[in-house]
C-alpha cells in the first residue's frame, strides 16, 4: 500500500485550484512531526469564487430528480469503498489513528452516504383537507438553499460526510471549511463525488483560517445555512453571528460523557465497551467516555480491570502494524493532557496507569487512568479530548445521575446494569442527546446523533438531520 502522502488544493466549481494568493500551510504527521505536505490557505477571492460556484451549483442540484441525486449519491460511495485503502492511509498519515480505525471510518462514510442518498427519495410533503372545497392545501419541502459547514479533525472525515449526506440528500450545495491539519482526507471524500458526477459548484472545499472563513460565510447572502462541529465555545460564538443573519444552524459541539456502572453491572463488559470507547482516535471524540462514575462496591474491581485493559494498548504510529493506540493529533493535546493529569494529581486523584508523554517525537500520550478524582479537578468538569479516564465512587444511582447532569454538556452518555428498572430510571432521567446502555456507541446514520443544554442543538442522523436543511412550505390552490 503506498504511503505518499499529496498536497491538498481548494475545490471550486468542481476544479482543484491553489488558493489565488499562492498560500499554503504546513501539515505535519503526528507520529513523527514532520512535515509531509502543504494545503491551500484561502483568501476573500478564493471564498467568492466559490460562493458564486455554490449558488449555481445549488440550482442545478435543487433541479435533480431526487432519485437521480440518489444514484449519483450512490455512485459516490461505491468510489468511496474502491479507494478506502488509500483514503486511510491518508487519514492515518494527516490525524494519527491506527490505520484499522482509519479504514473503518472511511468504511462508514460510505454507508452513511448510501443511507443518505436513499433517505432523500423519501422527502415528502403532504395534501391537506380544505376547508375551502374548491381549494388545494399543500405542504411541501424544499432545499433551504447552500450550506456552509465547518468541520474538525478529529474525525476529517466522517464529521464533514455526515453533513454532506444529508444536505445533498435535501438538494442543497455544500461548501466545507475542512481542517487544516487533516486536509487530504476530506479532500478525497468530495472528490468521489467529483467523479460520481455532481454538477459543478454543488460541493466545494475550501482551507484557511478558521476565524476568517466562519466570519466570511456565515454572514453572507449566498449561504442560508451553517453547520458547524467543533467546542462549545467557538459554537456559541458561530451560533450567534448565524443568529444575527437569520440563518438556521446545526451545532455539534462538546461533551464530557459520563459511563455510570451501577451495582449490578457486568464489570467485564463495562470494561471491554467503555475502556474501548475511551481509548479509540487517543480519546480525541466529542463522545468518548470521560467521567467513570462507578458503584463504591465494584469501583476497585472496575478500576483495576480498566488500567488492564489500557496497559495492553500498543502505542505507536498509526501506519504499523500492531498498534491499538496512535499519537494526538497535535503538539497542543500533549501540553492539555499533562495538565490535566497534573492538575488531577494536586486534588488528590491518584495515577493508577500512565500519565506521561512517552519518547521525545511524536504526539504520543500514555493512556492514562485516575482513580478516586474529586469533583473539582479539570477532568470531572473540562473536556479532556483525550487518552484520560477519570474514575469515581458513588453510593445510589441517583447520585450517579445527579452527577452525571451536573455540567452543561449533554451530548452522549453510557450506563451499565442488569436491571430494567435502573435502565429505565437512566433512559427519562440523564440529560443527554445520546444514551448507550450495556454496550459501546453505535451512532448508526438512521438514528439521531446530536446534544443537549451545551452541547449543541440539531441531529446529524436520521431522518431528523434531512429535515435541517428543508424548508416547509403552504401552498393553497383555488381553480380562477
Amino acid at each position: 500500500m503506498s504511503t505518499s502522502y499529496p498536497n491538498t488544493q481548494l475545490l471550486i466549481g468542481n476544479d482543484w485550484v491553489d488558493a489565488a494568493s499562492g498560500k499554503t500551510l504546513d501539515v505535519l504527521n503526528p507520529a513523527t512531526g514532520q512535515v509531509i505536505g502543504t494545503v491551500a490557505h484561502a483568501g476573500k477571492a478564493d471564498l467568492d469564487r466559490a460562493l458564486d460556484a455554490a449558488s449555481q451549483g445549488f440550482k442545478a442540484w435543487r433541479n435533480t430528480p431526487a432519485h437521480e441525486r440518489a444514484a449519483t449519491m450512490r455512485r459516490a460511495a461505491a468510489l468511496l469503498r474502491e479507494r478506502a485503502d488509500a483514503i486511510a492511509a491518508l487519514l492515518t498519515q494527516e490525524q494519527g489513528k491506527p490505520l484499522a480505525e482509519a479504514r473503518v471510518e472511511v468504511a462508514a462514510g460510505a454507508d452513511i452516504i448510501e443511507w443518505f442518498a436513499d433517505e432523500g427519495r423519501r422527502v415528502y410533503g403532504r395534501i391537506v383537507p380544505s376547508r375551502n372545497l374548491a381549494a388545494q392545501a399543500l405542504v411541501i419541502k424544499e432545499p433551504v438553499g447552500p450550506v456552509a459547514a465547518f468541520t474538525p479533525w478529529n474525525f476529517p472525515i466522517n464529521q464533514v460526510v455526515r453533513k454532506l449526506g444529508a444536505a445533498l440528500a435535501a438538494g442543497c450545495s455544500f461548501l466545507v471549511k475542512a481542517p487544516e491539519e487533516t486536509p487530504a482526507s476530506p479532500a478525497a471524500l468530495i472528490k468521489a463525488f467529483v467523479d460520481a458526477g455532481v454538477p459543478a459548484g454543488t460541493v466545494g472545499l475550501v482551507f484557511g483560517d478558521p476565524a476568517e472563513i466562519s466570519s466570511y460565510l456565515i454572514p453572507h447572502p449566498v449561504i442560508r445555512k451553517i453547520t458547524f462541529t467543533g467546542s462549545t465555545p467557538v459554537g456559541k460564538q458561530l451560533a450567534a453571528l448565524a443568529g444575527q443573519h437569520m440563518k438556521r444552524a446545526t451545532m455539534e459541539l462538546g461533551g464530557h460523557a459520563p459511563v455510570i456502572v451501577a451495582e449490578d453491572a457486568d464489570v467485564e463488559l463495562a470494561v471491554k465497551a467503555s475502556g474501548g470507547a475511551k481509548f479509540r482516535n487517543a480519546g480525541q471524540v466529542c463522545i468518548s467516555p470521560t467521567r467513570f462514575l462507578v458503584h463504591n462496591s465494584i469501583k476497585q474491581a472496575f478500576t483495576e480491570a480498566l488500567v488492564k485493559h489500557a496497559e495492553s494498548l500498543t502505542l505507536g504510529n498509526g501506519l504499523d502494524a500492531g498498534t491499538t493506540l496512535g499519537p494526538l493529533a497535535n503538539a497542543r493535546r500533549l501540553d492539555a493532557m499533562a495538565q490535566v493529569v497534573l492538575d488531577a494529581r494536586n486534588k488528590g486523584a491518584k495515577v493508577a496507569t500512565g500519565g506521561e508523554r512517552v519518547g521525545s517525537s511524536g504526539n504520543f500520550f500514555a493512556p492514562t487512568v485516575l482513580a478516586d478524582v474529586p469533583l473539582d479537578a479539570s477532568v470531572f468538569n473540562d473536556e479532556p479530548f483525550g487518552p484520560v479516564a477519570a474514575v469515581r465512587g458513588f453510593d445510589t444511582l441517583e447520585d450517579a445521575i445527579a452527577e452525571a447532569n451536573r455540567l452543561p454538556y449533554g451530548l452522549s452518555a453510557y450506563a451499565f446494569t442488569r436491571s430494567i428498572k435502573n435502565a429505565h430510571l437512566l433512559t427519562h432521567q440523564v440529560e443527554t442527546g445520546m444514551l448507550w446502555i450495556n454496550q459501546p456507541a453505535l451512532p448508526a446514520p438512521e438514528l439521531p446523533f446530536g446534544g443537549v443544554k451545551d452541547s449543541g442543538y440539531g441531529s446529524e442522523g436520521g431522518p431528523e438531520a434531512v429535515e435541517a436543511y428543508l424548508n416547509t412550505k403552504t401552498v393553497s390552490i383555488t381553480a380562477a
